[in-house]
């Protein structure tokens, strides 16, 4: 059985948590780096539908930074259950923008080729049915990419003020992509680079209870550059081995015939 943590915040109530995620998205270290090592990954999928552009659906797409990104490889469109967030969405410039849930996705059966989630499964109180929505909306063969939290000992300010349910393990993801009818493709932790310091960072926040509005907010603007690079530069090992353990999870699975 998943261990989980319930969270009696409703989701409205988070979302106070927008406005500093349009702000930093595109500067902050943590989201610059994720965004390279997602990249490689979207970049890959993509290369394998060779008869059209590739479809693409990011479920959860909060304010809109990794839509700009995945629409380099293909016709990307995003669905979030916040209005606030596709409002932040619209100012990109982003249109193709829905609102839904992810366990009821407003698209037809089979409209795309890749579904991602980015830190996102996490929030769902019933992620089963989460991903079998995202299994629904896929065209045969196509591909989920999810991107998760590791761990629950790793539990954070973070976790909370997003309103996360849970944290994973590898092992948990896999079974449960598998209940949802999806075939493993490839599974690797993320984020070993920083895995001892937000380790030590999160006991030391909980030991001395210092709060935070959002570990977004915890940070030295100064060396986001530097600090993006070298998570991004797992994106190089990554091309090559799974990690053994990190601070995220990464999955890659094929719908099921």
């Amino acid at each position: 059985m998943r261990e989980s943590i319930a969270n009696p915040l409703p989701r409205e109530m988070m979302e106070h948590t927008y406005p500093i995620l349009f702000r930093v998205e595109q500067s902050h270290w943590w989201h610059i780096g994720r965004r390279r090592i997602l990249a490689g990954f979207v970049e890959d999928i993509c290369r394998r539908v060779t008869d059209r552009r590739p479809r693409i659906l990011d479920v959860g797409c909060g304010t809109g930074a990794n839509l700009l990104m995945l629409s380099k490889y293909g016709d990307a469109e995003g669905v979030d259950v916040s209005e606030d967030a596709l409002a932040f969405c619209r100012e990109r410039g982003l249109d193709k923008v829905k609102l839904g849930a992810g366990e009821e996705l407003p698209y037809e059966d089979g409209t795309f080729d890749l579904v991602t989630a980015f830190d996102v499964v996490e929030h769902m109180d019933d992620d089963l049915a989460g991903l079998k929505e995202m299994r629904r909306v896929l065209r045969p063969g196509g591909r989920v990419l999810l991107f998760v939290p590791t761990f629950m000992f790793l539990w954070g300010v973070q976790d909370d003020v997003s309103n996360h349910r849970r944290r994973y393990r590898l092992s948990e993801l896999r079974r449960v992509l598998e209940k949802a009818g999806f075939e493993i493709e490839r599974t690797t932790y993320a984020n070993i680079t920083f895995f001892l310091p937000i380790l030590l960072m999160r006991k030391l926040m909980r030991l001395t209870g210092i709060k935070a509005e959002s570990e977004n907010n915890i940070n030295v603007s100064a060396l986001n550059g530097i600090l993006g690079r070298v998570l991004g530069s797992e994106s190089w090992v990554l091309r090559y081995v799974d990690l053994p353990f990190g601070v995220s999870g990464l999955c890659v699975a094929r719908a099921a015939d």
